[in-house]
This record gives C-alpha cells, sequence and structure tokens, in this order.
C-alpha cells in the first residue's frame, strides 16, 4: 500500500499541481490583471454579495394580472366553443348566447334559448383538458372546471391546481428572463432563485447601479404591432366606448395622447429574432432597431403590403410608443422604433425586447444594496478567522506528530489550494458562508490525518515495525474515513438542493473540500510518508507515543 508506481506519482502530483495553478491567479492583484492571458484572467473566484457589494432585489409576480390574461383567453376560447365546428362555409352546431362576460376568476354566459341549456353545457365541456405531465410526474386534475347554475348561466372557470401549475411556469420562465436581462448588462454570476410561490430572489455582486437594474427586471415589455383605427382624444378615453374588436391606449408619442388601436396584434414580440440600440442617419437620434424572425416578416410583409397609407402603432406595456405611418411594403423583416429616447433608454428597450417578454410585471418587495466597504470588511474578518484557524491547526498537528504533522500540514495546504481552484475552475461563487465551509474543511481534513496516526501509534504500540504499522494506520483507517465523510457530502448535497443563497454557497465549498480533504489527507500523505521512509536508512518513526 506504500508503493506507488511512476504514473500513479504522476497522478497525485498532477491533480495537486492543478489546484495549485487554478487557485494560483487569485494571488494576483486586481491592477496587474491585465497583463495576463484570458484564460488567467478567468481563473479568479467570482466574489459574492456579501464581499462584494451589489444589489439586492426580492420580486414578486403580479398573479391577479396573470389570472386575468388567463380568464381573458378563456373567454374567447369558451365564445369559439359555442361557434360550432365549420363544415365548409358554413358552421354546424352553433348556439346562441348573450351575457358573455370575463368576472374576477370565471367566465359566465347565458344561452339565448333555455332549451339550449345542455347543449351549451357540453359545448363548453369541450374546452376541459387534462393538465399537461411535468418532469415530476403527471399533475392530477383538468384545466377547467365547467358548472350550471341555477338561473340557467354556465360557468367556466380555471381550476385550482391549473391556476398552481401556470403561476409555476409563469415564474421559471421569469426567472429564464430576468436572468437573460441581468446578463445583458454585463455582470457576473448574478443569483437568481425562486421564494415561495410567486418570488424571486436576485442578487447582483458587483453591480453599482440599482435604478437601471430596477427599471430593466421589473418592467413586463409586452410588445406588440396594431393597426390604428383613429388617434383619440381624454373625453373618450375616459368614456372607454369603443368599436367592437378595438381597444383604447393611451399614447407617449407627441402627436395624439390616445390612439383606438384593432384587437388584433400585426405581430407580437415573440416574433422578435433581434433588437439593438443605434444612432439614425435621418435625425441623428437614439432608435431601437430590430429584426423579425421569418415567420413575422412574412407576417410584416403582407400586412403592411395591404394597408399602405394607415398608420400603425407600436404598443410596450399597453402604451403606444410610436406610431408611424405605413409608407411601403415592409418586407425586409427588420424596422426601427424611434421615440423620445437617449441611448441609455433606447439601450434598455433593446435589452429588455431581446430578452423576451414578462407574462406579467415584477414588483419590487425588498431592495437592498450592500456597499463594497461592507464586503471589504467581510472578507478581511474571513481572511482573519481563516489564518487563526489554520495557524491553530497547523501548530497543534505538528507539535502532537512531528514529521507525520508536518506532511500532514503540506497536504493541509495543498488541500486549500485545491479548494479554492476548483472554485475558481468552476467559476462559482464565493460567499462569507463559503468562506466558513473552507475553515471548517481544514479541520475535517486534519481530523483524518488524526485518524490515520492514531492507528499506527496504536500499532507501534503492539509492536509492530515502522513499515508494518503505516501500512496498518492506512489501510485499517480508510473506512472510518469513507464513512464520516461520505454521510457528510450526502449532508452537502441536501443544503445544496433544498438550500438557496448562504446556505447553497457553504454547501458547495463544503462538498468540494471533502473531496479534496480524502484525496490529500489519505493519498497525498501517504506518497509523502512513502517518499520519507525510503529515504530513511534507520526506518524509524518520528512520532511520540
Amino acid at each position: 500500500m506504500l508503493h506507488f508506481s511512476r504514473w500513479k506519482t504522476f497522478i497525485v502530483w498532477g491533480f495537486a499541481l492543478l489546484g495549485v495553478f487554478c487557485a494560483a491567479p487569485n494571488l494576483i492583484p486586481e491592477k496587474d490583471l491585465a497583463k495576463y492571458p484570458q484564460f488567467v484572467q478567468n481563473l479568479r473566484l467570482n466574489l459574492g454579495l456579501d464581499l462584494r457589494g451589489g444589489s439586492h432585489l426580492l420580486l414578486q409576480m403580479d398573479k391577479d394580472l396573470l389570472i386575468e390574461k388567463q380568464i381573458k383567453i378563456l373567454r374567447g376560447n369558451v365564445r369559439t366553443a359555442l361557434r360550432g365546428k365549420r363544415e365548409g362555409s358554413a358552421r354546424t352546431g352553433a348556439i346562441r348566447y348573450r351575457d358573455l362576460s370575463a368576472k374576477k376568476d370565471r367566465v359566465e354566459f347565458k344561452p339565448s334559448d333555455p332549451a339550449d341549456l345542455e347543449k351549451a353545457y357540453q359545448a363548453a365541456r369541450t374546452l376541459i383538458q387534462p393538465l399537461p405531465s411535468t418532469s415530476f410526474g403527471t399533475t392530477p386534475g383538468n384545466n377547467v372546471d365547467v358548472e350550471k347554475t341555477a338561473d340557467g348561466r354556465i360557468v367556466v372557470k380555471p381550476s385550482e391546481p391549473a391556476i398552481t401549475a401556470k403561476i409555476s411556469s409563469s415564474i421559471d420562465s421569469a426567472i429564464e428572463v430576468v436572468r437573460r436581462r441581468v446578463d445583458a448588462l454585463g455582470t457576473t454570476e448574478p443569483s437568481i432563485q425562486r421564494q415561495g410561490e410567486d418570488r424571486i430572489l436576485l442578487q447582483v455582486p458587483g453591480f453599482d447601479d440599482p435604478d437601471k437594474l430596477k427599471a430593466v427586471v421589473k418592467q413586463a415589455a409586452v410588445l406588440s404591432f396594431h393597426l390604428v383605427v383613429r388617434p383619440a382624444n381624454a373625453e373618450e378615453a375616459a368614456d372607454g366606448l369603443t368599436e367592437p374588436g378595438t381597444t383604447i391606449y393611451p399614447s407617449k408619442d407627441q402627436y395624439s395622447s390616445h390612439y383606438i388601436l384593432e384587437d388584433e396584434p400585426l405581430i407580437t414580440g415573440a416574433d422578435l429574432a433581434n433588437a439593438r440600440q443605434e444612432i439614425s442617419p435621418q435625425t441623428s437620434r437614439p432608435v431601437v432597431s430590430f429584426r423579425l424572425n421569418s415567420r413575422g416578416a412574412v407576417r410584416f410583409g403582407d400586412v403592411t403590403a395591404a394597408n399602405v397609407g394607415r398608420p400603425f402603432a407600436i404598443v410596450l406595456d399597453g402604451e403606444v410608443i410610436s406610431a408611424p405611418t405605413i409608407q411601403e411594403a415592409i418586407t425586409g423583416g427588420s424596422g426601427q422604433i424611434s421615440g423620445n429616447f437617449t441611448v441609455s433608454t433606447a439601450d434598455d428597450l433593446a435589452i429588455l425586447l431581446r430578452s423576451g417578454s414578462l407574462e406579467a410585471p415584477l414588483t419590487i418587495l425588498e431592495e437592498r444594496t450592500v456597499d463594497a466597504s461592507l464586503g471589504a470588511d467581510s472578507i478581511a474578518a474571513g481572511k482573519l478567522a481563516a489564518i487563526i484557524g489554520l495557524v491553530g491547526v497547523v501548530a497543534f498537528i505538528l507539535l502532537a506528530y512531528g514529521t507525520f504533522g508536518l506532511y500532514a500540514n503540506i497536504a493541509l495546504l495543498i488541500n486549500i489550494s485545491m479548494i479554492i481552484g476548483a472554485l475558481s475552475l468552476l467559476q462559482a461563487t464565493l460567499t462569507l458562508p463559503g468562506i466558513a465551509g473552507i475553515v471548517l474543511t481544514m479541520g475535517m481534513a486534519v481530523d483524518a490525518n488524526v485518524l490515520i496516526f492514531e492507528r499506527i501509534r496504536e500499532e507501534l504500540r503492539a509492536g509492530k515495525t515502522a513499515i508494518s504499522a503505516i501500512e496498518s494506520g492506512y489501510s485499517r483507517a480508510l473506512s472510518t474515513i469513507l464513512d464520516a465523510n461520505i454521510t457528510t457530502f450526502l449532508a452537502a448535497i441536501i443544503l445544496f438542493w433544498l438550500g438557496s443563497g448562504p446556505v447553497s454557497g457553504f454547501a458547495v465549498t463544503l462538498s468540494i473540500g471533502i473531496i479534496t480533504s480524502v484525496f490529500t489527507a489519505f493519498v497525498l500523505t501517504r506518497w509523502l510518508v512513502a517518499w520519507w521512509l525510503r529515504l530513511q536508512s534507520s526506518k524509524t518513526i518520528d512520532m511520540p507515543i
């Protein structure tokens, strides 16, 4: 067990030196980092919010608005179901109805002929579908519930499981949209995590413009293009009376305070392939240039060709930001959005459009800005704790085990380097609890050596030779070391899986530390001891027994 072939020696020291190499860039001062190759610059720890400073936001999705949108969609589906089936140029099975309305959590209507109540009920029931399966299996229940009331009305409403599933999927989608928006700001390692049913925790280390972060994150950015029916004034907007199939929208342009638009959009934000901020060569003002995907380009080209001379409105989050007139068919699949933009606001809008829209706006429930000086204090405190712990452990193990303690200390320093190197290589984020995990790992690494060395002492007391005692000490302590570390590793995995934020940071460093500790305490120190024994002529052990 003390024999190491050449290829085993190469593997042992290859892993050890790789860890030291990956950790070394963290010793380079920030001001000198630009002198080194890019791959060296990338091998640096990302500091978390508690160490580096930055912005902390707790966001909540507007569930009521999300449900309201679902109710509007459901109303359209009910209307379609009551129209019957199209066969050729005619429809069959159509049911006349009245008072079709969307309430807070339901859609209601009444058949015009009471004799059609059962027929209308069965038509509404065609909307019932089982909820789609998820990665965790099939969700029990249906998408809608259909009921008949005593006064001859039919009520269609989303089921509770359907509402829960919709909120969950919307939050998951919002997390990805927020991630794309924050990444577009040029930040590194943002922490975006779900909290509860409808909340998102966002932490962006090192970002010192919280107002811009809030503006980019919370906006829904729902984009659509509509044909303009006509401009409207404030009195018409207050009355809210429009022609069927149209809606009145407030406007931000200088030509009209409101516009009446067709409900059916020409294209939506889902048809966008890209968007970017540019300076218009005609006006020298910032604009947002966009490019459509193939489906959107064809649709936009057809509609603009058929409506030359008519204005169309660009609507963002329920507000008209521009209403240009179609001069000719726009068939290239690209265009510009103009308005009263600055370079910054145009760039923000381009980021929003590229990143996609939220199904409902996000409200900021909690906002904190962590100052960089607080992060520096945390780093200093963490370093001090690590140094005190390291000095204490090194001194104890050296006094208790002599030469063997020296080798354990060498392995401990390499172990710390491997942890930092692994975190740098994985581009993990180091938090203050992560530093605590590293300090804890120091004690655990030495603990494995203590088990081995105490076992060697027992064998020496039993009268065995040095080589035999060392062989027995390492082989018999292995099972105990593995048992202790495997159970701790499983606990760390559970912490990472169920925990969030600081708990996850602690679990990451603890997991990496367990792996490197077993390697350095059992394999690396064994190599050092074997190497020492080969150099010894007397084959005696310098260990107090």
